[in-house]
């Protein structure tokens, strides 16, 4: 009997992981469309392959690269990490395409997103952000193309009276990170159809 359950815990068995993907990347750069994950086939005793938890294994993926651009890494065993006792029979994809881009900061201003229609009538006027900029950091070809943030949705259903909210600013995409603030408060102007324009005219004509 020892000699059976010793060969049966001691013979070998193979086993397919989706594993993620980390990348350490070169400071002040952003990788670009990430490969998250890869399959990787480890072989080693069945006991040690049944008890294996998949989220033990992940692949780390070292760029030593200092400029923008696309660089192909080749992936192997050195790769991956996982408990003790197995060994990697191979890796799918076993190599990925890696796009760097510098990371940079900039500030942007933001524009409030209004749904929804006042009641009574009421109207909108030109809405107040504070701050009216915000400062974020992302790839450097991404945030040339992005001119204004935009926020949460501002809800104006039920509202007759000018009305102010803090809301978070929405970066428009996920390698963009809003870094400060990450809610603005915004300030509603709302009036009754023509309040404003006899205002203005009194204001004009003067005493």
């Amino acid at each position: 009997w020892f000699s059976v359950s010793f060969q049966d815990r001691e013979a070998l068995s193979e086993r397919l992981v989706e594993a993620s993907v980390s990348y350490n990347r070169p400071r002040g750069f952003v990788v670009l469309d990430q490969v998250h994950s890869v399959n990787v086939r480890l072989r080693g005793s069945s006991r040690l392959i049944r008890q294996l938890n998949p989220y033990q294994v992940s692949v780390q993926v070292e760029l030593a690269q200092t400029q923008p651009g696309t660089v192909n890494v080749n992936l192997g065993p050195e790769n991956v990490l996982m408990p003790d006792g197995l060994e990697v029979m191979s890796l799918e994809p076993n190599v990925i395409r890696v796009e760097l881009d510098r990371e940079v900061s900039q500030r942007l201003p933001v524009v409030p997103r209004l749904i929804g229609e006042p009641a009574a009538g009421s109207i909108t006027d030109e809405p107040e952000v504070f701050p009216n900029q915000v400062l974020v950091t992302g790839p450097e070809s991404l945030l040339a193309k992005v001119q204004s943030l935009s926020t949460r949705p501002l809800n104006l259903d039920g509202h007759a009276l000018t009305f102010e909210e803090t809301v978070a600013v929405v970066p428009p995409d996920p390698l963009i990170q809003i870094v400060q603030p990450s809610k603005v408060s915004v300030r509603v102007p709302l009036r009754q159809p023509g309040a404003g324009d006899g205002a203005e005219q009194a204001r004009k004509q003067g005493p």
